[in-house]
């Protein structure tokens, strides 16, 4: 993947995307982190690419102005914790831990992000085995292991061997949204597509699903907004 500069204040850097399958240029931004992609039918030249892109500059740059800056992780701020702001205090201890109605961290700056990552990936472990369990043993279908990734395209997945992934960034949302993930990927251990009987399954393991998904839609894209580097 290559990359196309549209020169300007700022200048607005364009991921460029070959496809064999396309059939014109498109031009998205994804709503998680701001990208731009430009994608290119095969034998399309970079030059029709770049005067696509200031025909539509207006647009491009509208929208990129209107999705809401990163947010960085650092001592003195929160950060999403089970749906509500976590506070990030500095004391004298040697790793992670909550006291108090916040997460008290060791006083160095440089290596706050990892910590605070690190600390909501294990609970986030934690939280996702308690509810793929409760949910398996539910709908009768055991599941093989468990993995966390930071996805950007998808907040969990099932694996025809039966395996389960979600992403860690879960134990930022409130618990019923995890929860929902996980009855999701779980039904899917009985119906590995999105047919009318999988949401029939997901239904009965988690009626308010459709609260869930829409809490998902809309605030999703904060969640991936947190940098921790």
């Amino acid at each position: 993947m290559g990359r196309l500069i549209l020169e300007g204040n700022p200048p607005v850097e364009v991921q460029l995307r070959r496809s064999a399958q396309a059939r014109r240029l498109s031009l998205r931004i994804s709503r998680l982190d701001g990208r731009a992609t430009l994608t290119l039918p095969h034998r399309v030249p970079e030059r029709e690419g770049m005067a696509f892109l200031r025909d539509r500059e207006e647009w491009l740059r509208a929208h990129m102005d209107a999705i809401e800056p990163e947010v960085h992780v650092r001592i003195g701020g929160t950060v999403l914790f089970r749906g509500a702001e976590l506070a990030l205090v500095a004391g004298d201890l040697k790793r992670a831990r909550l006291a108090q109605g916040a997460l008290m961290l060791p006083d160095d700056p440089e290596k706050t992000g990892k910590r605070v990552a690190a600390f909501l990936k294990l609970q986030a472990r934690d939280a996702l085995a308690d509810a793929s369990d409760r949910y398996s043993q539910a709908l009768g279908k055991p599941y093989g292991r468990i993995s966390l990734r930071d996805t950007r395209s998808r907040w969990g997945s099932c694996s025809s061997a039966g395996d389960l992934m979600y992403s860690w960034r879960l134990i930022m949302a409130p618990p019923e949204v995890l929860d929902y993930v996980a009855a999701h990927e779980v039904a899917h251990l009985q119906h590995m597509d999105h047919s009318p009987r999988f949401w029939a399954a997901v239904e009965r393991l988690y009626p308010t699903h459709k609260t869930c998904r829409t809490w998902l839609r809309t605030h999703g894209g904060a969640l991936h907004r947190v940098r921790f580097d």
